[in-house]
């Protein structure tokens, strides 16, 4: 790969991944803070429902281009523009007063982001040939969870010394600074053609997927994969924060020093593995580590208030991410039909996000069920569906070489 295209994917990489803490764990701190109950803070998760449904709206984009910057790169600039704009107006919301806006906003910040995402995505998989594939993906993963260890880690620091307010303007600016990836991206128009109709553009990929022997296995594989982690992270913030009693400070110290050398190592790991091992060995690894790693939080649960401990698990956590994610998207990208790009990589990943909007979505009413020291531990046995899925790899219909 050129230098330049290394720079579009870690700025590219970056603003794909600033939003998604910002109607997540960074959003319910804040709702923590207004002292809003458990059941509600855990209720928002459905607020990120937009990463699931955005399959619905992805024909759209793989059919038409806006006018001067070519079909994916002109729905990054404007996606990148109403993400920058919605922060905006969160940034001025006061959630215990006026909590029908800060949800109408939050899910502005999620559509323009997950279409941003469905741009972004289609673009990696049609500028990048079949060999630099997971090294891309490797970098886009690493540079993806740095930006959310900026707008979760970094906004809980900025947040405890300069109010939300403050916070979620500086992150608004950030966004904006995307739009540099999106202006030195290469125009991919030429590498892949548009559909010809929206008829096209909404069967053509759901035909092509249907006809592969094997699918569903595929398609399971993309829900269960990722399930544990989603259901962990949705509520470690404010296991964190209330349950544990950390500060802001500490949890977001943590994050932006250990978590984000932990993020960088995991998707180079991820990377590397991808060049050494067949693609089925490496998912197994990554996940058990995904597994275990949510173990790192039963402990704190159980051992109590300790730095060191907080720092492990968060290590841990981000490493796993790292390692995981890059395997994860080498193996849906690879997957996709480059002639409908957009859709069929917004529906595999629309998949993967499922259990983050409605599972996680219940996952306040868990807590304050099972209690804090049983939570965690259901959260890894939630990852064993998608592992037991890999021991029926050979009916997915993959590629010989990809097994």
């Amino acid at each position: 790969m050129k230098p330049r295209q290394y720079t579009v994917l870690l700025l590219l990489g970056f603003a794909s991944g600033l939003p998604l803490f910002l109607t997540g764990s960074t959003l319910k701190a804040w709702l923590v803070d207004e002292k809003l109950s458990l059941a509600t803070i855990g209720l928002f998760s459905f607020v990120t429902l937009p990463y699931s449904l955005k399959v619905f709206w992805a024909p759209f984009l793989d059919r038409f281009a806006l006018p001067g910057l070519g079909r994916r790169r002109g729905w990054m600039a404007l996606m990148q523009l109403g993400m920058a704009l919605a922060l905006g107006l969160l940034a001025f919301t006061q959630p215990h007063l006026d909590l029908t806006r800060v949800v109408v906003l939050a899910l502005a910040v999620a559509v323009t982001s997950a279409t941003f995402d469905i741009a972004v995505d289609a673009w990696r998989a049609e500028a990048l040939d079949q060999k630099h594939l997971g090294l891309g993906n490797s970098l886009h993963i690493a540079t993806y969870r740095v930006a959310m260890l900026v707008s979760g880690g970094l906004a809980l620091i900025l947040a405890q010394a300069f109010g939300w307010r403050a916070t979620y303007l500086g992150m608004a600016v950030l966004t904006l600074l995307g739009l540099a990836g999106t202006w030195l991206a290469m125009d991919t128009d030429s590498v892949a053609r548009a559909p010809r109709s929206m008829q096209e553009a909404i069967s053509g990929p759901l035909k092509d997927l249907l006809q592969r022997k094997g699918i569903g296995y595929l398609l399971a594989f993309a829900v269960f994969y990722k399930l544990g982690d989603w259901l962990a992270e949705s509520m470690t913030i404010p296991f964190l924060l209330r349950g544990m009693g950390f500060t802001k400070m500490e949890i977001g110290t943590v994050q932006k020093t250990t978590a984000m050398v932990a993020i960088i190592l995991g998707g180079l790991i991820g990377g590397w593995m991808l060049t050494r091992m067949n693609l089925r060995k490496a998912l197994w690894i990554c996940g058990f580590v995904q597994a275990g790693s949510i173990l790192g939080f039963w402990a704190i649960s159980l051992l109590g208030r300790h730095l060191p401990l907080l720092v492990a698990a968060n290590t841990l956590e981000n490493l796993a991410y790292g390692m995981g994610g890059s395997a994860f998207a080498a193996l849906l990208m690879g997957a996709c039909n480059r002639s409908y790009t957009g859709t069929q990589y917004a529906l595999f990943s629309a998949l993967m996000a499922l259990p983050r909007t409605v599972f996680a979505g219940l996952t306040g009413f868990m807590a304050d069920w099972y209690g804090w020291k049983l939570y965690f531990p259901v959260c890894a046995a939630a990852a064993i569906p998608g592992l037991l899925l890999l021991l029926l790899w050979d009916r997915w219909g993959l590629p010989e070489e990809g097994a």
